[in-house]
């Protein structure tokens, strides 16, 4: 078995596998091709992969010596062509990236999307959602109290007292829970909403206030995401939501719907109403924002209001993201590889079948089918 490590197109600074990863690979007797320079923005050289075992190619060697490729990030259509008969693994968001899915399917390899894994018990160690969500949690607090014009904890001086930052997070997964424990350890007030009343134990637990609106829909098994609202609690919704938006100084947002829009949480009138020099961090960027302002991998100004749109914060933290990462695909990958370290697929295993999106020509995902 011999496994491809290729490098990503910038702006991404993550490398799917870090010298760590493909160490443990190697001692398991498989073979390991790096792309040149692969690592570099992850702050992992070619020598540090040379020393973990592998060998280094051009991107060219790679993909055609490799039975299986890891990528994190969709490759080009051009490329696809030619690797009918390869396994591709990465995160490839299928419901948004139909189109890809289909040429992917076409070329004839088989593709696997660590995105799509069921999310259960068992698919914990593999979750790349949770592992790179904690990063951003954590990172849109640091990029929030770096950009903001004020404190975030309360200090009394000689001068006067300065009050503590109010900071409204919206919705309490992964992100939204680091982003409670970072701002509360910055010394923030801290609101938080979402539309799961069981999240509000968490939440209480990590000293913020629990804003509740009655009437959610069920949303125990969407795998931590949104889900649509019927349109007398989205009213109820906005209006609390414009409560808490009021008084905020920092707004982080994370809202977003599997193969949707995100909804828009914080409205015109609710940015217009903030202070200025107030902060919105929006972390669902890429599908469309949680404003109606926001613009993937921009700074948007309106009225002293700074709308920074970012879906990718967890590519600030290269090193650490790809560690992450790596570990999650590592635990993945022995689901597809024998005792022997050969190639060998079980489409009984609930975790394989979930995540693949194409075999043999066809697309075999039920959701995307």
């Amino acid at each position: 078995m011999t496994i491809g490590l290729l490098r990503e197109a910038v702006p991404e600074t993550r490398v799917s596998l870090t010298d760590e990863g493909v160490s443990a690979l190697v001692k398991k007797g498989i073979k390991v091709l790096v792309e040149q320079a692969a690592g570099n923005l992850a702050f992992c050289t070619d020598e540090a992969y040379r020393k973990a075992g592998a060998t280094v190619l051009s991107a060219a060697e790679v993909m055609e010596q490799s039975n299986a490729l890891l990528c994190i990030h969709p490759l080009s259509l051009s490329i696809l062509s030619s690797l009918k008969g390869k396994v591709l693994i990465g995160a490839y968001q299928p419901l948004y990236n139909r189109e890809w899915a289909t040429a992917v399917a076409n070329s004839g390899a088989t593709c696997f999307s660590l995105d799509m894994l069921p999310r259960t018990t068992r698919a914990q160690s593999m979750d790349i959602l949770s592992s790179q969500a904690n990063i951003a949690g954590y990172k849109a607090v640091l990029l929030a109290a770096t950009t903001y014009s004020r404190y975030f904890p309360m200090f009394m001086t000689a001068a006067g007292s300065i009050a503590p930052a109010k900071v409204l997070i919206l919705g309490a997964g992964v992100a939204g829970l680091q982003a409670i424990a970072t701002a509360k350890r910055l010394g923030a007030v801290i609101e938080v909403f979402d539309t799961r009343p069981a999240v509000k134990e968490e939440v209480m637990s990590l000293g913020a206030k629990f804003v509740e609106v009655e009437g959610a829909a069920d949303a125990s098994q969407a795998g931590g995401y949104a889900v649509e609202q019927s349109a007398a609690y989205e009213q109820r919704q906005r209006e609390r939501i414009a409560t808490a938006a009021a008084k905020a100084d920092i707004i982080i947002t994370t809202a977003q719907i599997p193969g949707k829009k995100a909804p828009t949480l914080i409205t015109e009138q609710m940015i217009d109403a903030l202070r200025p020099g107030s902060v919105i961090i929006d972390l669902a960027a890429a599908t469309g924002g949680n404003t109606p302002f926001t613009e993937n991998n921009q700074t948007v100004h309106r009225n002293g209001v700074t709308i920074i749109g970012d879906s990718a914060l967890y590519s600030r933290m290269p090193a650490d993201a790809s560690k992450l990462y790596g570990k999650n695909l590592i635990n993945f990958l022995q689901l597809l590889l024998s005792k022997e370290g050969q190639l060998q697929l079980n489409w009984n295993d609930e975790l394989v079948k979930g995540c693949c999106i194409s075999h043999e020509g066809q697309i075999v995902h039920e959701r995307l089918k």
